[in-house]
């Protein structure tokens, strides 16, 4: 055990910086060119652009989804959670799967069924259309833009510690690059080049995390518990590591934002923009419910994995080493693949977490474009009359707007751990998406009030209260840094009090509201949600 303590000591060698350069410039013009001849099969039809025609068989689509799915909070969040407080930071890996099983049981096939395009057509099914996508499109925008933020601040991070650059200025160049690679990918391949990407990074994910544990194993010279033992060792808090409540468990405070953190993780994922139109992309409902567990085996795998390279880290890398790199904890995997691997190792598995970090932006945007496109521009305001043409221009211009914002925001949440960053988008699609479309499809009392009560409701709550949380300001884990303290709510994240929020919202709507008087249509969608009977017709009324 002495020599862990010595290596986790040592200064990590990051390798050569134009080595790994060359590595990311391959990888790039690879996925690059499957893009572009991806767009030669593309039409102009909205199908194709936002669903890739529905096209892909049930593996398939469950490579792309565990491909969306997987994003830098898994691969460079999570482990880096594990490696700096132990079990605590495996509670990420526990919620982010269980989050599949609920969209699986309660969402991926009903919505299969209804919808098209987006999650607005589900829910302006049976209710009216116009203020029900309008509200649609914003809680979309404002998840995906929650997403993204993550995506791009681990982004800066992980090239930052690639160039040996610890500058702000140097880590927001990164992030400027990589919102102009997601611009490119989405406006060239669309939601078909996007699928192929997906499904090849997530292979190279779970392949490269797979020869990390192995590489692990042999640098401990043991299993799974000389892991554990050797992380007990390294770690300031000792065997506390291998507990709960290194972070969660301090005090009532802590344990109670713990439980906000689980109800985040497990019900955000059935409100995720991006993770429900994967759902469109397969022909029918019986794939989709087999690409849901081609999606669960692939990222139950995966989040195995990230305990054993989590501890590793910790154990090989050092809990100090790790806190004190460019990107602090989300540099765990990488700093233990130099230390496992080697340079050129590392520069491998930084690309692979680079792909990672395209492919999640690149689905993330061509979400929140498509509802712009469809949801506002076309039923909003061309009541339906837009061409898919018009749409699909519509929806490339978006893809630009929301790439420069994510840009901005993301340079703005640099440092921050990714895991945690998602888990307030997460937070905001448990809020304002996920009771509005349990209610649409279950509840037939359900009426357009209660939609838009429980939507803007649940937004408006998730994000007052996380502006206003330490999350923001007031500690040194903030966004703003200590210095500045406008924090009155005392939970890092909102999901304990918003999401219960959104749907006694639904209800209290529901019940002031007036009918919709849409009986018929009604009795249509729960016939078309178990069946998936006339699910090919437009969707309008």
């Amino acid at each position: 055990m002495i020599n862990h303590v010595i290596l986790a000591q040592d200064t990590v060698d990051t390798g050569n910086p134009i080595l790994n350069i060359s590595i990311f410039a391959i990888f790039i013009a690879v996925t690059l060119t499957i893009v572009i001849r991806t767009s030669k099969t593309t039409s102009q039809k909205g199908s194709d652009f936002y669903t890739g025609g529905g096209a892909f068989s049930g593996w398939q689509n469950g490579l792309a989804i565990s491909g969306d799915y997987l994003s830098a909070a898994a691969f460079l969040g999570v482990t880096g959670a594990i490696a700096l407080y132990g079990y605590d930071g495996f509670v990420y890996s526990i919620g982010f799967l269980i989050a599949l099983l609920v969209a699986l049981v309660l969402v991926a096939e009903p919505l299969r069924n209804t919808g098209r395009f987006t999650m607005a057509d589900v829910l302006s099914f049976r209710l009216q259309q116009r203020p029900v996508r309008t509200a649609a499109a914003v809680t979309t925008l404002s998840v995906s833009l929650f997403y993204l933020i993550a995506q791009m601040a681990g982004a800066g991070g992980l090239v930052a510690l690639l160039l040996g650059v610890s500058g702000k200025a140097a880590q927001a160049a990164v992030v400027a690059v990589v919102g102009v690679l997601m611009i490119i990918y989405v406006l060239v391949g669309g939601m078909k080049g996007t699928t192929y990407v997906q499904m090849i990074k997530a292979v190279l994910l779970v392949g490269g995390s797979v020869i990390i544990s192995i590489l692990t194993f042999v640098a401990i010279k043991g299993g799974f518990n000389a892991v554990l033992e050797s992380a007990a060792t390294t770690h300031p808090q000792g065997t506390d590591v291998l507990g709960p409540g290194l972070r969660y468990g301090k005090s009532t405070l802590t344990k109670i934002d713990f439980i906000s953190l689980a109800i985040a993780c497990v019900m955000g994922t059935a409100g995720l923009p991006h993770v429900l139109m994967r759902f469109y992309t397969v022909p029918s409902a019986r794939v989709a419910r087999r690409s849901m567990t081609w999606t669960i085996a692939i990222v139950a795998l995966f989040f195995l994995l990230t305990v054993v390279m989590g501890f590793g880290a910790a154990a090989l890398v050092g809990t100090e080493t790790i806190q004190n790199a460019p990107g602090g904890g989300n540099s765990a995997v990488l700093l233990l693949a130099a230390r496992v691997g080697g340079s050129f190792f590392m520069a491998v598995v930084s690309a692979i977490g680079f792909a990672t970090i395209l492919a999640v932006v690149a689905g993330l945007t061509i979400s929140a474009s498509a509802s712009v496109a469809h949801d506002l521009y076309n039923s909003v305001l061309r009541n339906g009359e837009a061409t898919e043409e018009e749409q699909v221009r519509v929806s490339r211009i978006t893809v630009v707007v929301i790439g420069i914002l994510s840009i901005i925001l993301g340079i703005g949440a640099m440092g921050q751990n990714i895991a945690f960053l998602v888990t307030l988008a997460l937070a905001i699609a448990a809020s304002a998406n996920l009771p509005t479309i349990l209610y649409s499809l279950y509840w037939r009392g359900f009426n357009t009030t209660g939609a838009l009560f429980s939507m803007y409701g649940g937004l408006i709550t998730a994000v007052t209260l996380i502006i206003f949380s330490p999350a923001v300001s007031g500690a040194e884990t903030s966004m703003l840094g200590a210095g500045v303290n406008f924090a009155w709510f005392p939970l890092t994240n909102p999901a304990i009090i918003s999401v219960p929020a959104g749907f006694l919202l639904g209800i209290i709507g529901s019940k002031l509201g007036k009918p919709d008087d849409l009986d018929k249509l009604a009795a249509e969608m729960e016939v078309r949600s178990l069946t998936g009977v006339g699910m090919a017709k437009a969707i309008s009324h």
